[in-house]
């Protein structure tokens, strides 16, 4: 197919989808068109499903797929050249949280953002991970942390985790569609080198005096208090999603009322100014607080059963990370240290991290993707140093039952923990090198030491075995890797196809009526699948199409049979009637020539259906996939009516 012709078929797709306004978001992956339509109902489906370059149409949650084969790329180009429509043009991107058709629940739709925000440097997450857990195993042999060595390292490793919210804001933006350069500015905002010093000075007066919450003020803006987290907003991840979401939302209202001429340079200079504002004198605080009802929550429960304390820290610590909340357990964990002299928090704490590496490492053995193991294996290294991050927001939040399974190992291993009132006596590395953080003072390795390997011990081991006994789950979706479902209206895909698309043939209907079981059909060799897995079709109407794009490769003289190759690969025969050879070709009228390269929807064969069954011939017609024993299943459509065009059977390699 030419450019032009791409681009033809490009206008006709979008002027039948609705139109570009109807268009909420686009992407593709190896076959599809991926839509999200504000109305499915302006789309003419019927027109697509028989125009020439469109294999075929499916509808799933959300989504209208337009099947192009393997040209869908360039169909794809040809779409975003000619108009304002942009999308992933990955299908490992696979949110649609700016979608208002979006039907999942609003915790999926948050942990689809979050992994998104992430995934575009996770790799870079996991590497400097893995150069702090080298700092930490430096500074355990004993190098000086003055080093040069120690010292250059650390900047390295630590880096990329202090200016987290530039990375955050950069992906944030791209996901909800506001200018990146825009939200870097507000994210940079935060971590302005001077921006603790409004915490200096004289205290002009006290908020909240004598609860958990108390905030001494040393400055105002316009009269307003303004409060600031004791660390600042380095490393902060929940305050600056907020605040570029609520960039996006303002950035909107201010493109909607500033006159075209001044729009470049006024809509970036008040969404700056008053989302900051928002932002430092509301957004911060309200995290601030959260973070310190965690602290304190904890501090109840510690009191009430040492292992309870135990097994909810270990559980909800990588939760916790995830929103940012953590910073109010820590500040309690150095307090404790210094007036006591010993902490429980820090080996609760700490455990957290080897429920996932137990999972992680049974992933490791199980999973057969290669973005799992991609992520998987750097993953567990930073989890041996303690560096949690990538693995949570790289495999824990795509695959919840995995992280499910971690969260039970650790609550049990936090449990023992708790229970045997295992203290840390200093502060120093994390992960395996947290172990010498129990240590008694007097350096005798007592029941502390040994309960605090053998709390890790557990939590390692229970996530292992719990990943090790229930199936992978998909990365990319509900289900488990390597599952296959049966197609039908309401989940005609998944997310793991977007990903599986590569390894699946989509074979269209080639002709209308009622869909019949295989093991229905009145003919052993067809109902035992002695030739192949497929389904039947009791025709209406005597026409048959090509169901995919692909050459012809057997057609029998008679008229009654054709078979075609598609072009991945998949052998379809499409036998019009039982024991019709012994018609020799009555009725038959052959429209295509063995060896002719066809595309979905072109005209094969034509047959007098009403004179065939005059002759009392069942014209029932199966339509096979004689190579099934190439794929690993043959995914069958539950309707029971098909027309030319209409899905019918995906071939799964």
């Amino acid at each position: 197919m030419s450019k032009d012709n791409y681009d033809e078929l490009a206008r006709d797709i979008i002027d039948h989808v609705g139109g570009e306004e109807n268009v909420a978001g686009l992407r593709h992956c190896i076959t599809r068109l991926r839509f999200n339509l504000k109305d499915e109902n302006k789309a003419d489906t019927d027109y697509l499903k028989n125009r020439d370059g469109v294999v075929t149409v499916m509808k799933s949650a959300g989504q209208y797929q337009v099947v192009i084969g393997e040209q869908v790329a360039e169909v794809y180009e040809a779409i975003v050249n000619q108009t304002s429509i942009g999308g992933d043009t990955s299908a490992s991107e696979t949110s649609d949280g700016d979608n208002e058709n979006d039907n999942r629940n609003i915790l999926d739709r948050f942990i689809d953002f979050i992994s998104g925000v992430f995934q575009p440097f996770l790799m870079a997450l996991a590497a400097t991970g893995m150069i702090k857990g080298l700092v930490a195993l430096l500074g355990t042999v004993g190098v000086d942390p003055e080093s040069g060595v120690y010292q250059v390292l650390n900047f390295a490793g630590d880096g990329f985790f202090q200016f987290l919210p530039v990375m955050v804001a950069i992906t944030a933006a791209r996901k909800l569609k506001m200018n990146e350069f825009t939200a870097l500015a507000i994210a940079v905002a935060f971590l302005h080198p001077e921006i603790n010093n409004l915490m200096t000075g004289d205290v002009m007066y006290t908020l909240f005096s004598g609860t958990a919450f108390e905030s001494p003020i040393y400055s105002t803006f316009l009269g307003i208090p303004i409060i600031m987290p004791p660390n600042g907003y380095y490393s902060a991840i929940i305050p600056i999603l907020v605040s570029v979401w609520l960039g996006s939302v303002v950035e909107r209202w201010v493109k909607n009322i500033i006159p075209g001429v001044v729009r470049s340079f006024l809509t970036p200079f008040f969404t700056v100014m008053i989302v900051f504002v928002i932002s430092l004198i509301i957004i911060g605080p309200i995290a601030n607080w959260a973070s310190t009802l965690v602290g304190q929550f904890f501090l109840v429960v510690q009191g009430f059963s040492p292992l309870l304390f135990g097994a909810l820290l270990a559980v909800a610590w990588q939760l916790l990370v995830i929103f940012g909340l953590h910073w109010g357990i820590v500040p309690i964990m150095f307090i404790l240290l210094a007036e006591q002299g010993y902490e429980s928090i820090g080996p609760a704490m700490v455990s957290s991290t080897f429920g996932v590496l137990g999972v992680v490492i049974a992933l490791l053995i199980k999973s057969k993707a290669k973005k799992v193991r991609d992520i998987a294996l750097p993953g567990a290294i930073s989890l041996v140093f303690g560096v949690s991050e990538p693995t949570i927001y790289g495999l824990m939040l795509p695959m919840k039952r995995s992280f499910m399974y971690a969260l039970i190992g650790n609550a049990v291993g936090g449990a023992y923990i708790g229970a045997m009132s295992v203290v840390g006596y200093r502060t120093g590395g994390l992960g395996v090198f947290s172990i010498f953080n129990t240590i008694n003072p007097s350096g005798n390795l007592d029941m502390n030491f040994w309960n605090v390997i053998i709390g890790f011990a557990l939590c390692t081991i229970v996530g292992f075995v719990l990943q090790m006994v229930f199936p992978v789950p998909s990365i990319d979706g509900d289900g488990n890797e390597g599952q296959t479902t049966t197609k039908e209206d309401k989940g005609l895909a998944s997310k793991e196809e977007l990903q599986e698309s590569a390894k699946e043939d989509i074979i269209a209907s080639p002709m209308q009526g009622q869909l019949v079981p295989m093991s229905e059909v009145n003919d052993e060799v067809f109902s035992s699948e002695a030739l192949g897995k497929g389904i039947a079709i009791k025709p209406e109407i005597g026409e048959v199409r090509a169901p995919a794009n692909g050459v012809i490769s057997t057609l029998f003289p008679t008229g009654h049979a054709v078979g075609m190759t598609t072009d991945e690969g998949t052998e379809v025969l499409i036998h019009i009637g039982l024991d019709t050879v012994e018609l020799e070709g009555k009725y038959y009228e052959i429209s295509a020539e063995q060896g002719q390269k066809v595309k979905a929807g072109d005209l094969l064969i034509k047959f007098d259906k009403a004179g065939v069954e005059s002759e009392n011939y069942d014209t029932t017609t199966p339509v096979v996939i004689t190579n099934s024993g190439d794929f690993q299943t043959i995914d069958v459509t539950e309707e029971t009516k098909v027309t030319p065009g209409d899905y019918l059977l995906t071939a799964v390699k």
